[in-house]
C-alpha cells in the first residue's frame, strides 16, 4: 500500500513552509533593525505598540492575551520598560490587586519615533512585489485566516 501523501497534500505542506520561512524572515530583518538602531527587541515594540493602542492602558492580562505570551513573559518585558522610563504601572480603580500597564509620555514619543521607521521597513521589504502580488497576497491570507478562525 503506497504511503506517500498526494500532490495536494504535498502542496500544502509546502504552503505551510513557505509561509513559515517569509514570516520568519521578515521577522529577523525587522529584529535585526529594531536592534541595530533602537536598540530594542521586537518583543519590547510589540508590547509598546498594544499600549499605544489602549491610551487607557491594559491590565498585565490583557496585556498578555494580546500578545499571545505568557504573564512571566509580559512581567519581564514591562519591567524592563518601566526601568527605562516607557511605560508605568497604576493601581487599578475599581480593584486593588491589578495593575494598570500604560505609556509614559516618554513611551510613547519613542513608540511613535520606532514606529516610523518600522513601518518604511515593512514597506521595503515588500517593495519588490507588483501591486496586483500584494493584493492576491492579502486576499488569500484573508481566507486562510478566516478559514483558522472557524
Amino acid at each position: 500500500m503506497d504511503q506517500r501523501p498526494n500532490s495536494g497534500e504535498h502542496a500544502d505542506i509546502r504552503l505551510w513552509l513557505r509561509l513559515l520561512y517569509c514570516a520568519s524572515h521578515i521577522e529577523t530583518a525587522l529584529q535585526s533593525r529594531l536592534t541595530a538602531e533602537f536598540g530594542m527587541s521586537l518583543a519590547r515594540f510589540d508590547l509598546l505598540s498594544q499600549l499605544e493602542r489602549a491610551p487607557g492602558g491594559l491590565t498585565m492580562t490583557e496585556l498578555s492575551r494580546q500578545m499571545m505570551v505568557s504573564n512571566g513573559a509580559t512581567t519581564s518585558l514591562v519591567d524592563r520598560l518601566a526601568e527605562d522610563g516607557l511605560l508605568e504601572r497604576t493601581a487599578h480603580p475599581s480593584d486593588r490587586r491589578t495593575t494598570i500597564i500604560s505609556l509614559t509620555p516618554l513611551g510613547r514619543e519613542r513608540f511613535l519615533e520606532i514606529a516610523r521607521e518600522h513601518e518604511s521597513w515593512v514597506i521595503g521589504l515588500f517593495e519588490g512585489l507588483s501591486g496586483e502580488a500584494k493584493a492576491e497576497l492579502l486576499s488569500g491570507l484573508g481566507a486562510l485566516k478566516q478559514h483558522l478562525s472557524s
